[in-house]
């Protein structure tokens, strides 16, 4: 196995467990990572997910280059497993614990997730362009969604690098931190996530993904939408409840 896949309570920690290759993804891992996600967001025990990577050095790599490039250029007209370019309408939160460096397909791993911490070493780039391909996993689409443009253009048409510093401070990332503090702070992170409404949770990213290309007033209606529901839910009676009794709610995601 090339992924390892822990739940503890209502956390998973998925884990890319090729150290000795940087973590870089061959088809076994993408397969593995794919099948990971959805384990998680069919798992109604499961409320977030960590993504991070095994060792010190690195994230992810990005593809393995002796292996999974030519995988696709030979079998571009085959199903290629497409659950973190894509986002697999996972709506559950997703925290990318960036340990090493996050370089092409392992910085869009990064960049499909919906919080990024890394630790001080870390480093992030879109490479591609040096091997006279594109990034293919989302980069084009989703980096230039999240910084600036110019930024974007520097990182993905000249292959340039951002330390964990410069990401924090162009707002790529959420937080620096030393290695070993990295897998403690995401977890407390996760914890957070998971003592608030997990329905609201999963509402509110869902509303977000969907209304980023919507026009304002069709977003306004599916933020309502998405409103209406949860006040039929139990978890909102069981969080008003809870408010007026100055008491801490127990979410059940119902």
């Amino acid at each position: 196995m090339s992924v390892d896949y822990e739940k503890s309570d209502r956390i998973v920690i998925i884990t890319i467990n090729r150290p000795e290759a940087h973590n870089a993804i061959n088809v076994q891992t993408w397969k593995e990572l794919n099948e990971a996600i959805i384990k998680l967001r069919d798992d109604p025990e499961a409320w977030v997910g960590i993504i991070t990577g095994s060792g010190e050095k690195a994230f992810c790599a990005g593809a393995d280059v002796s292996e999974t490039l030519p995988y696709m250029k030979e079998n571009h007209h085959l199903y290629w497993p497409s659950a973190p370019k894509y986002g697999l309408d996972l709506y559950k939160p997703l925290i990318a614990a960036v340990n090493g460096v996050a370089l092409g397909g392992g910085m869009e791993i990064a960049l499909a997730c919906d919080l990024r911490i890394a630790c001080d070493k870390a480093r992030f780039g879109t490479p591609e362009v040096t091997l006279g391909v594109i990034p293919g996993w989302g980069g084009t689409q989703r980096l230039p969604r999240m910084i600036s443009w110019a930024k974007a253009a520097e990182m993905v048409l000249m292959g340039k690098q951002l330390t964990a510093d410069e990401a924090y401070r162009i707002g790529l990332i959420n937080q620096v931190v030393s290695r070993e503090n990295l897998i403690p702070e995401a977890m407390e992170w996760a914890k957070a996530l998971c003592k608030v409404g997990p329905l609201a949770v999963r509402a509110a990213k869902e509303a977000m993904l969907r209304g980023y290309n919507m026009p304002l007033e069709d977003g306004l209606q599916l933020e309502g939408s998405f409103f209406d529901y949860l006040l039929n839910t139990e978890d909102y009676k069981e969080g008003a409840s809870a408010f007026l009794e100055k008491r801490k709610p127990d979410f059940k995601a119902k």
